[in-house]
């Protein structure tokens, strides 16, 4: 008769629960950023923004020569990225959260790139005399920046952007001396209206 031996018991070692604990931790807080959506768009500086670019407008379309329009609407376009920047960073620490958290970062990334083009552009133009197409490139530029980058926030953003683009496409076919009433109707209705928005159903 075969004898079997008794199965022999073999102790391992106990494994650390917490070994690998902090990389999956980092990892579902990775995951659940690159989820989430840019929630620091502000409503009421979007709103202070629209005030600002309505009082641009109305400076802008009393000036006797171009390089006078132009500045004035560049002295806006700071005004402007001073009262986004600082009402932004306000929201983000409200919900303790930072700017340059992942859809914060992916925001700012997608946002950018049609400003610098916009940027480019109105040098270019303004250097050939076309000074007429500057509003609708504007708009339409602006609008795109607003279309991409709220792909990562909340719905209402990218519904603004569409807004906007559609206004600048109207504006580059519209008599020359509209520009400054298109450029009061997108960054400033538009902005006062999708400001107000945001501010009532995403927190401030």
């Amino acid at each position: 008769m075969a004898f079997v031996s008794p199965l022999r018991s073999h102790q391992r070692e106990p494994i650390p629960i917490d070994a690998r604990a902090a990389d999956h931790l980092r990892y579902i807080r990775e995951t659940m950023e690159r989820a989430a959506e840019f929630t620091a768009v502000p409503g009421w500086g979007g709103v202070a923004m629209g005030v600002t670019a309505i009082v641009a407008a109305w400076i802008a379309s009393h000036q006797a020569s171009p390089r006078a329009w132009l500045t004035v609407w560049l002295v806006e376009v700071f005004v402007a990225v001073a009262i986004a920047a600082s009402s932004a960073a306000t929201k983000a620490h409200r919900a303790s959260a930072t700017l340059l958290s992942g859809p914060g970062r992916k925001f700012l990334l997608s946002f950018t790139p049609p400003i610098i083009v916009g940027g480019l552009l109105t040098l270019t133009l303004f250097q050939a005399g076309v000074q007429a197409a500057i509003p609708g490139v504007w708009l339409l530029l602006y609008g795109t920046a607003i279309v991409t980058g709220g792909a990562f926030s909340v719905r209402v953003v990218p519904v603004m952007g569409l807004a906007l683009m559609g206004l600048g496409a109207i504006a580059l076919f519209a008599p020359s001396n509209w520009g400054d009433a298109f450029m009061a109707a997108g960054f400033g209705v538009l902005q006062i209206g999708f400001g107000l928005w945001i501010a009532r159903h995403h927190g401030g």
